[in-house]
């Protein structure tokens, strides 16, 4: 088992860092290259930052947070939300992230993952799946998660990997922001799919909640807000319990 790797998000709106429950009831959580420095420091793996509103407000995102964050990272990070064209994502890799995430955008237009995934490689194209669970399974939400398409996300997942997407970041809406553990059913039923590396996201609230998914090898990365915004768990204790119970962990 490759080792597994512990990535804090950074929901970003207006400039700053912010956090809810399930998509909705935000607070703020700080500035967002501050927090950047912090996390590395501490010794997270991988950051993502995703301007939750831009889309929505149908901006682009804003590729001076890429510059601004790229001057005091040592570690990747990707940057998601308003991204519709090549364009659009060859300013933000420019800038100096080392990924894009797309959402929206791809949903509305599947090429646009093709079109990505052949102009800057597969490695550098993330596709962001905001998943809403229903009694028939789950399907795919969109900006920001104020819009349930009703596409089936499994479906969705393997499609976006058929047309070049090197990574998925899986949320969970119904777990955001909860703290009450991982979605487990969702991540049972995405990972046998998975043919690129994938990303838990949505519910993280303990160490025992990265252990569950981690060592049952039902994602590759875990990913978390709230809990390191506001001090509930640090990245270093985190990753010792980890590494105590020997799953594969990159130190701090």
């Amino acid at each position: 088992m490759l080792a597994k790797r512990i990535i804090p998000c950074l929901d970003v709106s207006d400039g700053r860092t912010v956090k809810g429950v399930n998509f909705v009831g935000l607070r703020d959580a700080g500035d967002p290259v501050e927090l950047a420095a912090q996390y590395a420091a501490e010794g997270a793996d991988e950051l993502v930052f995703l301007d939750i509103t831009a889309t929505v407000e149908k901006r682009q995102t804003v590729t001076a947070l890429a510059l601004r964050v790229g001057r005091v990272l040592d570690i990747p990070f990707t940057i998601g939300g308003g991204i519709g064209s090549v364009g659009d994502a060859a300013s933000v890799l420019q800038a100096g992230a080392d990924k894009v995430a797309v959402n929206s955008a791809a949903v509305a237009r599947p090429e646009l993952v093709s079109e990505l995934a052949e102009a800057f490689g597969s490695q550098a194209i993330v596709v962001s799946v905001d998943a809403k669970g229903h009694a028939d399974g789950w399907t795919v939400a969109t900006h920001g998660g104020r819009t349930d398409t009703g596409f089936d996300a499994l479906a969705w997942i393997a499609e976006v990997q058929d047309r070049g997407a090197g990574e998925i970041l899986l949320t969970s809406m119904d777990a955001d922001g909860t703290q009450a553990g991982f979605d487990r059913p969702l991540l049972e039923a995405v990972r046998p799919l998975c043919c690129v590396p994938l990303i838990a996201s949505g519910g993280a609230g303990t160490i025992a909640h990265f252990a569950e998914v981690l060592a049952a090898d039902l994602a590759d990365a875990a990913l978390a807000a709230s809990l390191f915004h506001y001090g509930t768990l640090c990245i270093p204790d985190l990753k010792a319990a980890l590494a105590a119970q020997a799953i594969p962990i990159r130190p701090c």
